[in-house]
């Protein structure tokens, strides 16, 4: 008996270990949208992440962005775009991301941007976004929809182009892209930083050489992971997130020369 209960203390001690997370769930409109929610120990309040999948939709690999970040000090909450519904399929992915609707999407967003300002450990002017792919595009347009935003990171997520909305971008923005992407093109990216340069707007993009699109994450099908690149960007990310959510309080201008 006694070497079942330990054995049984064990096993609870290492599933705890290997995932600071928990689901979650929040009302987005009249729906009720669910995250993994990762947070650093004690009560806080802590500066606060939105995290944003790729178009595979919410799996391991984003959940452990969440935990990654939970133990660099964030409240970090990563939605569930796709409501439920993974796969590792390219094909099953292009269908649930055509599928997917922009208003929708960017409801939920809000609502968990929402549901972080409404947590006591929260602190609530100290809240950014992190994505990837189909998560970096979201976190840009986040940003055009969501004046108070402190932050927004985009990894190969395509730009938005309208000189309106650019302009109601108030975030300082990190956009960590590669240089053999064709989805946005680095081209594209630098148009987008240039506009947002004029707009006089906080930004700063780095466009890494040999590196493909989905460079960061290892698990990438095509074989486009590169190491190197996914330290950097990252160590760009929490440096990023450090200065725009922990330090003294900055606005969204004047652009980063």
């Amino acid at each position: 008996m006694k070497r079942a209960l330990w054995t049984s203390c064990v096993l609870l001690l290492c599933a705890g270990l290997a995932g600071a997370g928990q689901p979650v769930a929040y009302k987005s409109g009249a729906d009720t949208a669910t995250g993994y929610l990762a947070r650093p120990a004690g009560d806080g309040p802590f500066p606060a992440v939105v995290v944003i999948q790729e178009w595979w939709g919410l799996n391991d690999w984003v959940k452990q962005q969440a935990d990654a970040l939970a133990k660099e000090g964030y409240v970090a909450l990563a939605a569930d775009l796709y409501r439920g519904q993974v796969t590792s399929s390219p094909d099953e992915a292009h269908q649930l991301m055509s599928g997917l609707s922009q208003d929708r999407a960017l409801g939920d967003l809000k609502a968990a941007w929402a549901h972080l300002q409404s947590r006591k450990d929260v602190k609530k002017d100290r809240i950014g976004v992190v994505g990837w792919c189909l998560g970096g595009r979201y976190a840009l347009l986040l940003a055009t929809e969501q004046p108070e935003l402190k932050a927004a990171v985009a990894y190969y997520g395509a730009p938005p182009t309208d000189p309106a909305a650019i302009a109601r971008i108030q975030a300082r923005v990190l956009g960590n892209y590669g240089a053999d992407d064709q989805g946005p093109s680095p081209a594209a990216v630098r148009e987008f930083e240039a506009a947002m340069k004029k707009a006089g707007k906080s930004i700063d993009v780095k466009i890494y050489e040999g590196a493909p699109h989905a460079f960061a994450n290892e698990n990438n099908p095509w074989g486009g992971y590169r190491k190197d690149a996914a330290a950097d960007a990252w160590q760009r990310t929490l440096a990023f997130f450090d200065a725009s959510l922990k330090g003294p309080m900055k606005s969204g201008g004047p652009a980063k020369k």
